[in-house]
């Protein structure tokens, strides 16, 4: 790539409703467009988009760091090209699938039966925490558009009132029929996760992503071995990029599942890393978003199909916010689906250029 040439532009995404979790209600979410442009081997200038999407508290970078850097890249664009940004993972993700972007046509990163058209990616319908009515009318929402795997953020409300939304369903759909996971973002303490993870294996409850809060090695390796469910790990692989430090956890926790982030772990590449040291143990895994605009959700959506892995992907369309990017991604009968070219102009972000 010669000439290269780089900038930026701040897109805050903007939630429709508060997004709530066991951590804290989002109203907004910090996102940069990144755009890549460059000269290719004949001549022909190509350009490509990313998206730096970050979560505060969550993402091992926080704003400041990331204004930083971008401003850094712009100034000396060739610089994109020599750091590796392990420590900026939002980042990396970002101008690694930008460079992807920049080689394709059409923002088709991936050539598979989901980008052709030809065959769709299995997702569980999120239903966000809020008052028990809410999240009973989501659940019901999610039923009706034919969701057949539902995933229920837990650990913010009144356990026995959690406990006995996840049994009305229950009740009402077998295990066979509806699919169900919680993600409790590390929100169960110490002396409780026990018996609420027997309580929810008697709901026949699929998995429990996130126990505890990450670091606590010793009780997530003993929920793994000893609990009631299976037991997935999120935010603990955040900030471990090393494969050995990945390797070292693994072996020592063991846990069923995990839940791959690529904007959190550092870009798809990483991401394959996780997948091949999980794999070598057995481990399974799947994919989930972490609120990235359809740009960011496009790129993992199409990563994640290259990879046929059959069970429920925490993907969807980003219809969290009011000011999210046209796309191809549409979700129908509790699937997704790559439905068309209905690609949003990114350049438009650029008015004066």
């Amino acid at each position: 790539m010669y000439n290269l040439q780089f900038s930026y532009r701040y897109h805050p995404l903007k939630f429709i409703k508060p997004a709530t979790t066991s951590r804290d209600t989002l109203t907004e979410k910090p996102s940069w467009i990144i755009r890549i442009s460059a000269e290719n081997e004949e001549g022909k200038r190509i350009t490509g988009y990313g998206e730096v999407s970050i979560i505060e508290g969550l993402s091992v970078e926080n704003s400041a760091q990331i204004k930083q850097e971008l401003s850094k890249i712009e100034q000396q664009p060739n610089s994109l090209l020599s750091d590796n940004y392990n420590h900026l993972p939002a980042l990396k993700f970002a101008i690694e699938t930008a460079l992807m972007d920049a080689q394709t046509d059409h923002h088709c990163l991936f050539d598979t039966p989901f980008t052709r058209r030809e065959k769709a990616i299995n997702i569980n319908g999120l239903v966000w925490m809020g008052p028990i009515e809410y999240m009973r009318k989501q659940l019901s929402e999610k039923i009706v558009a034919g969701f057949d795997c539902v995933k229920l953020k837990i650990g913010a409300l009144d356990w026995e009132k959690e406990r006995s939304l996840i049994e009305a369903l229950r009740e009402t759909y077998s295990k066979d029929e509806i699919m169900i996971r919680v993600d409790a973002n590390g929100a169960f303490t110490n002396r409780s996760p026990h018996k609420k993870l027997e309580e929810l294996a008697q709901l026949d409850v699929h998995s429990i992503e996130q126990v505890v809060a990450a670091g606590n090695w010793d009780l997530h390796k003993e929920l793994c071995e000893h609990g009631a469910i299976p037991c997935a790990l999120d935010e603990e692989l955040i900030g471990t990029f090393e494969r050995s430090e990945q390797e070292k956890m693994l072996d020592y926790i063991r846990p069923q599942f995990i839940i791959l982030k690529p904007s959190l772990l550092g870009g798809l590449a990483a991401s394959d890393q996780w997948i091949s040291v999980a794999e070598e143990r057995k481990i399974g895994w799947w994919a989930t978003s972490a609120l990235e605009s359809n740009l960011g959700l496009n790129a993992i959506a199409q990563w994640c199909s290259s990879k046929e892995n059959p069970i429920h992907q925490g993907l969807g369309t980003g219809s969290l916010y009011h000011n999210n990017f046209h796309s191809p991604l549409v979700v129908s009968g509790g699937q997704l689906h790559y439905s068309n070219d209905n690609w949003a102009n990114f350049d438009e972000l650029w008015p004066d250029a």
